[in-house]
């Protein structure tokens, strides 16, 4: 079997880490993961004849030749082996949980730190067991600062993910309810988020706050954080902002300390958006980032990956937030529909996944806030489907059956709310907006 040392020496001779063989590159190590339908040991000969330079696997009845490092999990070697590299890494890394905000609030970090920094951000959503060690195993030794995203579905997976990244410094953007199935109800949500403070009180790390969130002051509490930069709407935080205008992109001014005020923009909708970007300003004035640079790292930021990204199609104008949904940042996003100023609104909303036996609760509370906004709205999927006949609105079983309405229905000249959880696939509407 193989140790962690030795296997080192070969990932730095072949820094590129697959896992897939439809995405096989030549030279990369090929760790052949299992999942519930598949053992990618039965792709070692392909995924050799592919190129891999090596594949480690962990049933002996694969290993061909030399090129076969056999070990006793390949998934615990390939945690193992970010381990490993992390500990090699002598950089701030900055780690990053919450239940909403996630990743825009990591892309943002990265545009405004990478004014100044050789920055490693995580790619896509890549934040789970598997991803965060593919994460830490792509950091190439010049990078200066590395943002590391941390999701979790129950508890004890932001501690385990600690122990692979080792974050230095970290946030948690807000807790909202979101897993309640897997963190077994909101408490368990706060509970979970919390080991990243947990972590970084034992490793005297530096958190930063967002003061205005209840949730956020008494977890710190809780965890007797004692290195703390906070940012808020007021002042005497180490950033303060106020927010102008959202209508429908972002903006705002900001001060360091109480000083001097500082006027800025993002390419962003969504009042929601305004705490996450005051994250970014945080780090990066914690960061030594000058107040031009931090404004400068905010306005090259353009949405791309379906969150908050404001899209104009030939009759539309769509508020793209289709990458994912719970009860929390639904009902944002339902609140700024309303706020946000266009003769003609409409939601197209889908259901949301994972919140086990609060489900039929959560989704009628969204359908009573649609109808309390006097929002247009298709609700789409069997969750809202149930509250058909008790509210105003249009229910669809499913997206194909949203899609022939759309159809024989068009949309012209509205602005349109499109969110729903992933599963959903809403994004196959948006051809029809």
């Amino acid at each position: 079997m193989a140790n962690i040392e030795t296997l080192y020496q070969s990932y730095l001779k072949h820094p590129v880490i697959c896992t897939d063989t439809r995405t096989i590159s030549k030279g990369c190590l090929f760790f052949a993961l299992k999942g519930d339908n598949f053992d990618a040991n039965t792709f070692a000969e392909q995924a050799l004849k592919d190129g891999a330079a090596f594949v480690i696997i962990d049933n002996a009845q694969y290993q061909l030749n030399e090129q076969c490092i056999l070990v006793d999990d390949v998934l615990t070697t390939l945690q193992d082996l970010a381990k490993y590299h992390r500990n090699q890494l002598n950089i701030p890394v900055i780690g990053l949980t919450g239940s909403n905000g996630k990743t825009t609030t990591k892309e943002l970090i990265k545009a405004v730190l990478a004014e100044k920094y050789r920055v490693f951000a995580t790619k896509g959503n890549l934040n789970n067991h598997i991803g965060v060690p593919l994460s830490i195993l792509s950091m190439q030794s010049d990078v200066e600062i590395a943002v590391i995203e941390m999701g979790a579905n129950h508890q004890k997976e932001i501690e385990f993910l600690c122990e692979i990244a080792q974050p230095t410094h970290g946030l948690i953007t807000n807790i909202g309810m979101a897993h309640l199935d897997g963190f077994g109800g909101f408490e368990g949500v706060k509970k979970g988020k919390a080991e990243l403070y947990a972590y970084l009180k034992a490793y005297q790390g530096i958190t930063f706050i967002y003061k205005n969130n209840p949730y956020l002051m008494e977890m710190s509490e809780v965890a007797a954080l004692d290195k703390v930069i906070y940012y808020g709407s007021e002042e005497g935080n180490a950033i303060s902002g106020k927010l102008k205008n959202s209508d429908p992109l972002i903006e705002f001014e900001w001060k360091k300390n109480g000083a001097e005020s500082y006027e800025a923009k993002a390419n962003l909708t969504g009042t929601y958006n305004f705490e996450n970007i005051l994250a970014a300003i945080c780090i990066g004035n914690f960061f030594k980032l000058l107040p031009n640079e931090i404004n400068n790292g905010l306005g090259n930021y353009h949405p791309n990956n379906n969150r908050s990204q404001l899209t104009k199609t030939a009759n539309n104008t769509v508020i793209c937030d289709f990458y994912n949904a719970n009860p929390s940042s639904m009902a944002a996003a339902l609140n700024n529909l309303k706020v946000l100023n266009a003769e003609y609104k409409l939601a197209i909303i889908g259901d949301m996944f994972e919140l086990g036996a609060e489900a039929p609760e959560q989704h009628e509370n969204i359908v009573k806030q649609a109808a309390d906004h006097a929002l247009s709205t298709l609700f789409i999927g069997s969750n809202f489907y149930a509250f058909k006949d008790q509210y105003p609105g249009q229910f669809f079983n499913a997206p194909a059956d949203a899609a022939d309405y759309l159809k024989e229905n068009p949309i012209k000249d509205q602005l349109v709310l499109l969110k729903g959880s992933r599963g959903m696939a809403l994004e196959q509407l948006l051809p029809l907006l």
